[in-house]
Order: C-alpha cells, then sequence, then structure tokens
C-alpha cells in the first residue's frame, strides 16, 4: 500500500520537475533529493506492479528472472534520472562552471550564480537579446532615457524579437525596489535581473595596476564582473547579444539596420560586430560564444578593463607573435566587423564612477532624426495647446518639423479639419522623439467626425483610440463614409511637455 510518505514525496518531485524547485530557498540540494526521491518512489511503484501481476503459473526461476530483468532497468532509469537532474540543473543555474575557479567564494553559497529575476517573462528564442547594466550615479540616472530610446519606434513583429535585459548591478535592496519601480515591463520586452548577494568578492584590497588608483581598480573590476553576469543570463535567450550602457541614445531604425548587417555578414568569420566604436557599447555577439568569452573576462577581470581584454581575445585568436603589429591589426579587423553610421551615442556626462565626468561623444553617429514627414492632404489646423519657439503644428503636419507644445491640460486639444472630406482608412500619430521621448501624450485620444455630421458637438465625435507609450495608431471603420475632422483630445492635466513628431493620415483617397 502507498504510504503517506510517498504520494507527498511523489506530488512534491513532480512538481518541482515543473519549475517548483527553481524557486525553492533550498536550491540544488532540494532538487537533488528530490529527484532521487521521485526514482526511488517509481521504482517501487515498478516492483509493486511487477508482484501483483505475478500468478501462481510462473515458475520460481522465471519470476526471479524477471526481478533480476527489472532491477537492471531501474539501474539504467536511475542513470538516466540522473543525467536529467544535471541538465536541469543547468537550466536553473547559468552554465558556467569555471566561474568557481576564477571566484572562488562562489562555492560558499549554492545561489550565488543565480540572478534574481524582478520583472518580465523570460523570454527566450529572440533575434536580439540587449543587456542593459545599470549601477547608482551620484549626480543623475540615465536609464529611463536609455530604454525609452531603445523602444521608440520598435514595430509589434520587432518587439516580439527582441528583449531588454536590464541588470542592475547593486546589492542595495532600496536602490533596486527604486530601479524596479521606474521601469515599467513592456509586453515581455523588458526583464529585470540582479544579482545574488553572495555574487561580488572582497574588493577591498585588489592591487593598483597601469597607474590607477584604488578607487578606479575597484570599479572597474567590478565592471568585469557585472559584465560577465549579464553575458551569463543572456546567453540561453537568443541568437545574438548586444552589449549597452545606462548611458546611451539609438538611432532610429537600430533593429532592422543590425538584422540586416548579420545577414550581410553571415557566412563569414568574425567575433564581434561594432555597432559604436565606444568602449564596450553597441557590440554584438553570437550567445553561443559568451561561454568562451564570459570565462576570459572572469580569467583576467583584477587586471584589466573589459574594452582592453576584448581585444586581448582578438590578439591571442589571431595575432602571431613572430610577425609585425601591422599583421595583428589587420588580422584582428578580420574578427571584429565595424558598421558605419554608428547606431548608438554615449550620452551621459556625470560617469558611474564618482567624481569622473565623461563627456564621450561618438563622431560616426550623426545627427538624430526628431522628426517624420509624411504627405498629408490639406487642412485647416487649430489647437488649445501653446506652441515654443519655431515648432508648430502647421509645420509637423506639412513634414518639415515637430510640434512642441507646452505643458497640457486637460481639455486642450489638437484639430485637423480637412478642407475636403477624406476617406481615411488609417492614421498613426507619435509623439515624443529620439532625444525627448518622455515629452508625449498621456490620456489622450483621436477621434473622428464623419461628414455624415454636419454640425460638431462633442458627442458625435467617435473615439477611436487612446495614445499608448507615446502613440496613437489604428484603422477607421469604412462604414462612417468620409471624415471632415480628426480631434487629438487630452483628458487630464499633464506634467510635462508635448512632442508630436510624426502625424500620417494612411491610405487616403484624396479628393
Amino acid at each position: 500500500m502507498t504510504s503517506v510518505f510517498q504520494i507527498t514525496c511523489h506530488f512534491s518531485c513532480v512538481r518541482s520537475m515543473r519549475g517548483y524547485c527553481g524557486q525553492n530557498n533550498e536550491g540544488r540540494s532540494y532538487q537533488k533529493n528530490c529527484l532521487k526521491c521521485l526514482v526511488n518512489f517509481k521504482t517501487a511503484a515498478l516492483l509493486r506492479r511487477i508482484t501483483q501481476s505475478a500468478t501462481p503459473q510462473v515458475s520460481p526461476s522465471t519470476f526471479l528472472a524477471v526481478i533480476f530483468v527489472s532491477i537492471q532497468l531501474f539501474s539504467i532509469l536511475s542513470a538516466f534520472l540522473a543525467i536529467l537532474e544535471e541538465r536541469v540543473l543547468q537550466r536553473l543555474l547559468p552554465s558556467q562552471p569555471n566561474a568557481y575557479i576564477y571566484l572562488p567564494h562562489l562555492k560558499e553559497h549554492e545561489d550565488s550564480l543565480k540572478p534574481i529575476v524582478h520583472l518580465g517573462q523570460r523570454r527566450t528564442g529572440v533575434s536580439l537579446v540587449l543587456g542593459v547594466p545599470t549601477v547608482h550615479r551620484q549626480k543623475q540616472s540615465y536609464l529611463v532615457n536609455t530604454l525609452q530610446s531603445l523602444l521608440f519606434d520598435l514595430s509589434t513583429a520587432e518587439r516580439k524579437d527582441i528583449v531588454i535585459v536590464v541588470f542592475i548591478a547593486e546589492t542595495n535592496a532600496i536602490f533596486v525596489n527604486a530601479v524596479v519601480q521606474s521601469v515599467q515591463a513592456n509586453a515581455g520586452v523588458i526583464e529585470v535581473i540582479s544579482p545574488s548577494p553572495h555574487y561580488y568578492p572582497d574588493l577591498s584590497n585588489l592591487k593598483e595596476t597601469f597607474g590607477d588608483p584604488k578607487e578606479r581598480v575597484r570599479w572597474r573590476t567590478k565592471q568585469n564582473l557585472d559584465y560577465s553576469f549579464l553575458m551569463l543570463y543572456a546567453q540561453s535567450k537568443g541568437t545574438y547579444y548586444v552589449q549597452l550602457e545606462d548611458d546611451i541614445i539609438a538611432k532610429q531604425g537600430f533593429f532592422e539596420s543590425m538584422k540586416k548587417y548579420i545577414a550581410y555578414v553571415l557566412s563569414e568569420e568574425w567575433l564581434f560586430l561594432e555597432f559604436s566604436q565606444l568602449g564596450f557599447i553597441g557590440k554584438l555577439f553570437r550567445t553561443s560564444d559568451l561561454p568562451m568569452i564570459v570565462e576570459f573576462f572572469l580569467m583576467f577581470h583584477k587586471d584589466k578593463p573589459i574594452d582592453w581584454l576584448l581585444d586581448h581575445i582578438l590578439w591571442v585568436k589571431v595575432c602571431n607573435p613572430e610577425k609585425d603589429s601591422k599583421h595583428c591589426h589587420n588580422e584582428k579587423a578580420r574578427l571584429k566587423r565595424t558598421y558605419k553610421p554608428s547606431l548608438f551615442q554615449h550620452v551621459g556626462l556625470h560617469s558611474s564612477l564618482p567624481g569622473k565626468i565623461q563627456n564621450l561623444k561618438d563622431k560616426d553617429f550623426g545627427n538624430q532624426v526628431l522628426f517624420k514627414g509624411h504627405n498629408n492632404p490639406p487642412a485647416e489646423l487649430r489647437s488649445s495647446l501653446e506652441k515654443y519657439l519655431s515648432h508648430t503644428l502647421e509645420r509637423a503636419y506639412n513634414g518639415v518639423d515637430f510640434f512642441w507644445g507646452l505643458t497640457p491640460k486637460r481639455g486642450d486639444y489638437i484639430l485637423i479639419t480637412f478642407t475636403t472630406p477624406q476617406a481615411v482608412k488609417g492614421y498613426l500619430f507619435r509623439s515624443g522623439n529620439i532625444e525627448t521621448n518622455g515629452d508625449r501624450f498621456y490620456n489622450t485620444t483621436v477621434e473622428v467626425l464623419p461628414t455624415s455630421v454636419s454640425i460638431m458637438p462633442k458627442k458625435v465625435c467617435i473615439h477611436y483610440r487612446s495614445f499608448k507609450n507615446g502613440v496613437a495608431e489604428g484603422e477607421v471603420d469604412g462604414a462612417l463614409g468620409e471624415i471632415a475632422a480628426m480631434r487629438l483630445l487630452v483628458h487630464s492635466d499633464s506634467d510635462v511637455w508635448v512632442l508630436l513628431s510624426e502625424v500620417n493620415h494612411i491610405h487616403i483617397i484624396y479628393k
């Protein structure tokens, strides 16, 4: 008869195999014992079935033979489950066993390499994984603007094929929670993780090298560990990994540009692609190469900055000590391909190293496109919003500038009355731009007025869609017939100005 212990053990093990143990504080030892428990329970159950199925007609010798074969099968099953156990644990923890060689303190705690996931859907199978480490800065945080820049003009299809991993490289719970609160998980696109409190070693007694003071040596050493942890987490999530920083902006269309360039050089030999020439920003790796790269970083994490270590990997791979530096330079150039113009620009002024001013700019980034123009039909334009300088609504509608208005209040509007009624099939209104992405429409709706209504009181305007993440996009029901006007209506006071960077009436039949 099955005991209560066996039943409890069986259900707890099944539960663990479905992911329960991955969240259990007892960690690896619990999972191992649980799997053993499952093997023992299944073994006992199979033996019982054989015993119960035996009939008086079976001779003792035959019965013993069956038992012997069954025991052999159980041994095979146990070995199989042992292999399965290791594979399960490899999925639960980053697969970098040599980390314990270079960071021996990790052996003291079983969860030292296990990330704490705060936000996100743990998405996998995407094309691009963007890694964004962030730390506490004394002067100013750029993280929110960086994320807004990365998300700014991603299409729906692109959002499904990318994941942005924000790594909070701190163990202070108050700071971690503050960052989590400031970052919104956007349909699975953003994940927020932090390290185990046991991940970092003692950094107080590092050897000073290359003339760097102790504080800078500590800063760059920790930075190497931060990159390594983030790469370990990212390696199983997608095909390519892109290293970014928390104080950058992205060029519009960066996702499409990167994928096209990857396809262009796919059949060639390279270790990484450069989409920015500043430091470690914009370096793209195959995730299959990350374990080797991380091991190299960990091996020398106390010795040199991360960009120097990356260059040393190239040297080790292709440079011949018996040939000159020019030959080495040419060989290294084969393994790193540079894309121009740069797709990422450094914008942070205050470094994460306290007291350091870092006004670095990528000269190949060029100027940002701050608006997108379209050939819209003639219309009379009115707005209750006060314009800023020459950034008028007319210039935005005609595709030669963006509209920038002072802080919207409840009831403020933009009214577009077509000179001749139009068969509007769709529309797109985009607020904010790549540099001022916070100046958006919030709690604002798009409304249309069919020509069948000769007067325009509020109640006959048909509400179509609200702005979401600064964008309102949709189709207009053809049953409404021709459209006389469209209106953007603000429903609550805002705390910021508003910038309208794109107005597009899609598939219009002009009259």
